[in-house]
């Protein structure tokens, strides 16, 4: 018999409380997430995404030359090249939009000459490229489902600016809604060692290329327990349908034990902080849209899960209403989250090929064992 008992003390399902790594770009701090020593309420109040992003790769805020020199990189990558754009009009659009999303971004490398230079520099250079273009692409694919050509972004404009352009087909966005992006894609830039960081870690330790490595964080970011729970909050709310049936759904779901999406965290015990933020946002933005019984609906569904479970919302919950609320399409939530965590997962891929050990764990065995092989006819 095998001897186990040394993985015993290790064996932890989802690996929750195993330390894997060290890092300097995000940490939580009791109930406070932490971008690099400063608070996310602090950087969601006064900051911009570009400036966070700086923040995230380089330890350090930038002053104001060094911002609009990176902001000005970043703007100058947002544009797809006229022959990435030809080969993604032929990429089916009958898909989830992170699984576009997902081979778009792998087809990239193809016309990045950086591809496969793993060094410093080069990945500095995918990674302006990568986070630039991601907001592009998700906006692309929307109008190539709509069957209109890409909004081309405008290079004086920020990122969040674009986006809500592009989104809008070319129409001017409201200084309201692309602030409130802003402010999105900064609550959702980064967050400590999370599902799609980790298998960002995972790839890149292999010293596989930042392209593969992102196209991996991708693909875990699309699931319903990561990135995919905002889209699925505005379905539950949709289907539940009035303040009436809300409480109910509640009560219901917990006598069923089915998971009530947008609601719980593993790491924060007494409230996510980005989720405080979003409420607000929600509560303003749902009254002007003239929805706002989402918002009422919510609230009812955080307060009851906290009454009867102890539990509080985490980002997903309020990011689906507020981006409902700017008319954004349902399953363009995922692709928004990937469109700011991109600066994340290329802050721990360059970490991590800074700091390189591969991943290996092991398994606890429970399959069998002593089998011995006989002929076909003898089984």
């Amino acid at each position: 018999m095998a001897d186990v008992t040394i993985y015993e003390g290790a064996l932890d399902k989802g690996l929750e409380g195993i330390v894997a790594c060290t890092t300097k770009i995000s940490f939580i701090v009791g109930d406070s997430l932490n971008f690099r020593g400063y608070t996310i309420d602090d950087l969601a109040a006064n900051s911009t995404f570009e400036e966070v992003t700086y923040l995230l790769w380089n330890d350090k805020l930038p002053n104001t030359q060094e911002l609009a020199a990176f902001s000005a990189e970043l703007r100058k990558e947002m544009i797809l090249s006229s022959d990435l754009i030809k080969v993604l009009k032929g990429i089916p659009t009958n898909v989830h939009p992170m699984g576009w999303l997902r081979t778009a971004v792998s087809l990239m490398a193809h016309w990045d000459a950086d591809a496969n230079d793993n060094s410093v520099e080069a990945n500095k250079r995918k990674s302006v490229r990568l986070t630039a273009k991601m907001g592009s692409l998700l906006c692309a694919f929307d109008a190539i489902r709509k069957g209109k050509e890409p909004v081309t972004p405008k290079a004086d404009k920020s990122i969040a600016w674009n986006m809500m352009y592009m989104l809008g087909g070319g129409s001017e966005p409201s200084s309201e809604h692309v602030r409130v992006m802003d402010t999105c894609l900064i609550l959702h830039a980064d967050h400590e060692l999370n599902c799609s960081a980790f298998a960002t870690r995972v790839t890149a330790s292999s010293l596989s290329d930042l392209h593969s490595a992102i196209v991996s964080a991708i693909g875990a970011l699309k699931g319903p327990l990561h990135g995919g729970a905002n889209e699925q909050v505005i379905l539950m709310l949709q289907k539940i349908g009035n303040m009436e049936k809300a409480q109910q759904f509640v009560k219901d779901a917990l006598q069923a034990k089915e998971k009530v999406m947008g609601i719980g965290h593993r790491v924060y015990k007494n409230g996510d902080p980005r989720a405080r933020i979003l409420r607000g946002m929600s509560e303003k933005l749902t009254r002007a849209a003239g929805i706002h019984h989402m918002y009422e609906m919510s609230t009812l569904i955080d307060d009851t899960m906290y009454k009867e479970k102890g539990l509080m919302p985490n980002v997903d919950f309020y990011s689906a209403t507020v981006y409902f609320s700017m008319g954004i399409a349902t399953d363009l939530f995922t692709p928004i989250f990937a469109a700011s965590r991109i600066s994340g997962w290329c802050a721990h891929a360059c970490e991590q090929y800074a700091n390189n050990r591969i991943y290996r764990p092991r398994g606890k065995w429970l399959g069998k064992e002593g089998l011995k092989w006989v002929p076909t006819a003898q089984r």
